[in-house]
């Protein structure tokens, strides 16, 4: 009679809390042949031959059971054909399937690089979830599932606040630090990075998101300093005129069509007229955007309508790349200081929306803000604006 069992570390060898083999224990004729699996875990995480507890367990699992399989193929095999079991002989064939399972298996980097084209996301998202990948493959050790851990997390997180920030202009001069990457730029990251582990869980692929252990420890920096354009500078945008038709024209057409609807990159290249509708000679519209599928409000003033008729009532079609470098051309034809980019005119439209007296909750409401917290970092702007024209009005004043 032959029985076939999983057991755990049967000498005993291993420490408190480490790691030890997984074996099979073969017995046949009342004789147990141990034979180990190749596969390490502790020994809370085997329970009733099955893992258990561990980010990778689906994938180890899926191992054991091939590895097992095979050695009692192995062991049959002596029996049916009157031979003596050979342990060594049985792991060495076991070992030898066991690595071309895993030089075939499919790495979480490849998994997760075939798992975006077939997700329902915009073409923006999906850009932003491949520079996840590059990122963790630049890592190299958030590569394979059994690399999955909250320790491998904050390396991850430690590395990210590191790494320099790509010059796109290639334009920085001798002796200049590089920056660093963002706080907001590391968030979307780890928020990338955790959606696509949340697919796996879904799948089947690991039995929970490391991610879900520290809740809030990858926290979202708000920018203090936020950039917005001056009521000088948003004149001299407008009243630059290039020649009709080429592309300055259409770019500062469409950041003129930002700065008067507070729309992003995104929501402004799928507006569609046809999805507004007249309402006392206003042009209205309660849409979600794209990105974040949030409710806004959105009405169109003459600056954006006028806009619109310049092009049939459309938005002028502008690839993102170019948008910006063309927008950094006219901030120098101009002599902005301020660095122009498409998210500028949102950041303008909140800021100067405020300024002229609407409330933030309805200023929150037109950007299709999360919440209002989101859109109190605009008024903290005008709070400091206010401020230090009390520190001018005190020197003036005061002057002896």
């Amino acid at each position: 009679m032959i029985t076939s069992h999983i057991v755990w570390d049967h000498r005993g060898r291993t420490k408190p809390g480490d790691e030890g083999p997984i074996e099979v224990r073969v017995t046949y004729n009342r004789k147990p042949y141990y034979i180990n699996t190749n596969i390490k875990v502790r020994g809370r995480e085997l329970r009733d031959g099955e893992i258990v507890g561990r980010q990778d367990a689906a994938v180890l699992q899926e191992r054991l059971d091939i590895v097992v399989q095979r050695i009692l193929r192995g062991v049959n095999r002596c029996i049916k054909h009157g031979l003596a079991i050979d342990v060594s002989e049985i792991r060495r064939q076991a070992y030898s399937i066991e690595q071309e399972e895993q030089v075939s298996a499919t790495s979480m980097i490849e998994w997760l690089e075939e798992q975006v084209p077939q997700l329902p996301i915009s073409s923006g998202t999906r850009r932003r979830y491949a520079v996840t990948i590059r990122r963790l493959k630049q890592f190299g050790r958030l590569c394979a599932w059994q690399d999955l851990s909250v320790e491998r997390l904050y390396e991850f997180d430690a590395w990210l606040h590191a790494i320099d920030k790509p010059q796109s202009n290639g334009d920085m001069q001798a002796g200049e630090e590089p920056k660093k990457i963002g706080d907001s730029a590391v968030y979307n990251y780890h928020r990338t990075f955790r959606s696509l582990l949340s697919r796996a869980v879904k799948v089947g692929k690991i039995e929970s998101n490391p991610y879900d252990r520290v809740r809030g420890e990858f926290r979202k920096g708000i920018k203090e300093n936020v950039e917005y354009l001056s009521e000088e500078e948003v004149s001299a945008i407008e009243s630059l005129h290039p020649l009709p038709g080429t592309q300055p024209a259409m770019v500062r057409d469409l950041f003129v069509f930002q700065l008067y609807t507070g729309l992003s990159y995104s929501d402004a290249q799928a507006f569609d007229i046809a999805e507004y509708r007249q309402v006392e000679g206003t042009w209205r519209h309660v849409g979600t955007r794209i990105k974040t599928g949030v409710p806004f409000v959105s009405q169109l003033l003459p600056q954006a309508v006028e806009v619109l008729k310049r092009y049939g009532w459309q938005v002028p079609k502008v690839n993102n790349v170019q948008y910006n470098e063309t927008l950094k051309m006219i901030q120098h034809a101009l002599g902005i200081k301020t660095r122009l980019h498409s998210h500028l005119a949102r950041h303008t439209f909140a800021t100067r929306a405020l300024a002229a007296g609407a409330k933030i909750e309805n200023v929150s409401k037109m950007l299709g803000h999360t919440n209002i917290t989101q859109t109190q970092k605009y008024a903290k702007v005008l709070a400091k604006s206010v401020h230090d024209e009390y520190a001018n009005l005190n020197e003036k004043w005061n002057k002896k």
